[in-house]
C-alpha cells in the first residue's frame, strides 16, 4: 500500500483533527487498561516496562492491546543496554582471524536496536517530536469516552 499510513482516529482527535478529514466512527476502540509484562523479556527490558507502563497509562495512551508494541520497544531497549555494556568491555574495532579490521559486533547490535527503539518510540509517543503532535485529556478522563467536541468535529 502506497502513501502515508493512516493515523488512528483517537490521535486525530487529540491533535484537534488538523486536516479536517472525516473521522472513522467505526474504528475499533480497545478498552483502556494496563497490559501485562511478557515473561520472556530480559531483566533490563522488564525494568523499562515497569518504568513506562504507568507513565503511558497516566497520560491515557496505553491500552491492553498495545502489549506487543510496548514489549517490542522494551526488548529492543534491553538488547541495546546489553550491547552497550559489552562495548565497554571490548574495543570498537576488532581484528578477525584473517587479519582484517571490522566493527565490533556489539556496536552493530547497539546501532540496530537503537533504530528499532526509535521506531517504537514514535509509535508510542515517546519522543519529543511525537509528543508535540498529541494533546492529552485531563487526569482521569479517558480519550475513549464520548466527548461533546467529537460530535462537533465530525
Amino acid at each position: 500500500m502506497k502513501g502515508r499510513k493512516p493515523k488512528p482516529s483517537h490521535l486525530k482527535l487529540l491533535e484537534g483533527n488538523p486536516g479536517h478529514r472525516p473521522i472513522n466512527q467505526r474504528e475499533p476502540r480497545p478498552n483502556p487498561g494496563l497490559p501485562t509484562c511478557p515473561a520472556h523479556l530480559n531483566p533490563s527490558a522488564k525494568a523499562e516496562w515497569k518504568r513506562l507502563v504507568q507513565e503511558l497509562q497516566a497520560v491515557g495512551i496505553l491500552t491492553r492491546i498495545d502489549r506487543a508494541v510496548l514489549a517490542g520497544y522494551c526488548q529492543s531497549w534491553g538488547r541495546w543496554v546489553e550491547a552497550e555494556r559489552k562495548m565497554k568491555e571490548t574495543a570498537p574495532l576488532i581484528r578477525t582471524p584473517a587479519g582484517y579490521v571490522q566493527l565490533s559486533p556489539w556496536l552493530t547490535i547497539a546501532n540496530r536496536e537503537r533504530e528499532f527503539m526509535l521506531r517504537y518510540m514514535a509509535e508510542l509517543g515517546l519522543t519529543p517530536s511525537s509528543r508535540t503532535r498529541l494533546s492529552v485529556s485531563p487526569q482521569g478522563a479517558s480519550p475513549w469516552e464520548d466527548d461533546p467536541a467529537l460530535e462537533f468535529l465530525t
